[in-house]
């Protein structure tokens, strides 16, 4: 049997990128979480994938809505990380936003941003795995927030 909390801290071992993924459902609702299991599937064409907890309370937006946004943090933004891991009656105020395609609020001064139809979604134990198609995507030299072993970090360049 696995102990959940020494495979949790196995898996804080592997220094992750931290993305927030925006979307906004038919109804108008947006919704936006932070997430660290984002990676590419494929070049051509152009997949990446995340995964959200089946409980989360925004899970019906992104069930839902028609495109998604992720958004990869600079070093600079894990008050933005901190702003979107926890629930929230409106977690987009005050924020500088822009629309994406299908209404997804996009987030200022991000490193990167790729902006997906979405594609599928797969039940895989207690989260939903998202595929997303890349519509749209940009990107920037500026440095990206890590997280690893429990906290946030830079890339220490130098």
């Amino acid at each position: 049997m696995i102990n959940a909390r020494e495979f949790r801290d196995a898996l804080g071992c592997f220094a992750t990128g931290i993305t927030v993924v925006t979307a906004r459902a038919p109804d108008g609702r947006f919704a936006g979480v932070t997430a660290n299991s984002f990676c590419s599937v494929s070049l051509n064409p152009p997949l990446i994938l995340w995964c959200l907890a089946r409980t989360a309370p925004s899970r019906a937006v992104f069930v839902n809505a028609s495109h998604f946004a992720v958004h990869v943090l600079a070093e600079d933004q894990a008050h933005l990380s901190e702003r979107f891991c926890r629930p929230a009656r409106n977690k987009f105020t005050g924020l500088d936003l822009t629309q994406g395609l299908g209404g997804a609020p996009l987030l200022a001064g991000v490193v990167a941003l790729f902006e997906c139809r979405s594609e599928r979604r797969h039940a895989a134990g207690d989260h939903v795995i998202f595929l997303g198609h890349v519509e749209r995507h940009r990107h920037t030299k500026r440095p990206p927030l890590v997280f690893h072993t429990g906290g946030y970090r830079g890339l220490g360049r130098g």
